[in-house]
């Protein structure tokens, strides 16, 4: 499994995919949050000391950028007709998926970890200096990483069902944004009663916000780590029905 992710992460940067993606995510990120005077997103113009508009607009980013990397993961391999090839190496379809995965999420990860020379510079400028919520910032990155597991969960899962690679960014973003933002627009029509607490906690954005606060909470944590493994699992089986066939 080890060689396999060393593949996968050796893919990402042997061509401008992952130097593209953070690039693309720190650029966009940073004339929000520094230059552009748009809503709340500014962080000088807000006048607190706080990193709360890198973590409402960072969600909305990965939307598109967590796809754009898994789209080519097994739609590429498909397309290349080495997927096959891939599937008799003496690595287990978890193994695989798993490989993939990990790589995905250390290339997210890469992308965030600038981010904390913003968290340094916010600190500073507080009056006092360090004068920043460090609990609900902590609580907002580890709350963003599981939101991108489950981007990247669903995105490796779309891409096992497609071999064309357009059509798997399209329909993982669409998914991804049901998910994120679509239960809780079911319950903003207020039309199900009692069920309006139950589907909302079954949207990602519920639990994400939750965590923003800097608050660990069990129900949440599950919550994030059963999605991520739910679509993991439908990945798999997905697989598995290829070599039925």
């Amino acid at each position: 499994m080890l060689s396999q992710l060393k593949k996968e992460i050796y893919g990402f940067f042997s061509n401008l995919t992952g130097y593209v993606v953070i690039t693309v995510f720190l650029v966009t990120t940073s004339l929000f949050l520094w230059v552009l005077s748009f809503g709340n997103l500014n962080i000088p113009d807000s006048g607190y000391a706080t990193l709360e508009p890198l973590f409402n607009m960072a969600p909305w980013v990965f939307l598109f950028l967590i796809p754009a990397i898994t789209m080519r993961m097994f739609a590429e391999e498909k397309k290349g007709r080495t997927l096959e090839l891939l599937l008799t190496r003496p690595i287990s379809d978890l193994e695989i998926i798993l490989s993939k995965y990990l790589a995905a999420m250390i290339l997210v990860t890469a992308s965030l970890l600038p981010t904390l020379l913003w968290f340094w510079s916010v600190a500073r400028l507080g009056s006092p200096p360090a004068n920043i919520d460090a609990g609900a910032t902590w609580g907002s990155y580890l709350g963003l990483l599981f939101l991108a597991g489950i981007y990247a969960a669903v995105g490796i899962f779309v891409s096992s069902t497609t071999d064309n690679q357009i059509i798997s960014f399209i329909l993982s973003a669409i998914l991804c944004f049901f998910l994120y933002i679509g239960f809780e627009s079911i319950t903003s029509a207020d039309l199900l009663g009692q069920l309006d607490s139950l589907i909302l906690k079954l949207g990602i954005s519920e639990h994400y916000r939750s965590m923003s606060r800097g608050v660990l909470d069990t129900r949440d944590i599950i919550y994030f780590l059963s999605m991520t493994g739910l679509f993991i699992l439908l990945t798999k089986t997905v697989l598995e029905r290829r070599n039925w066939s």
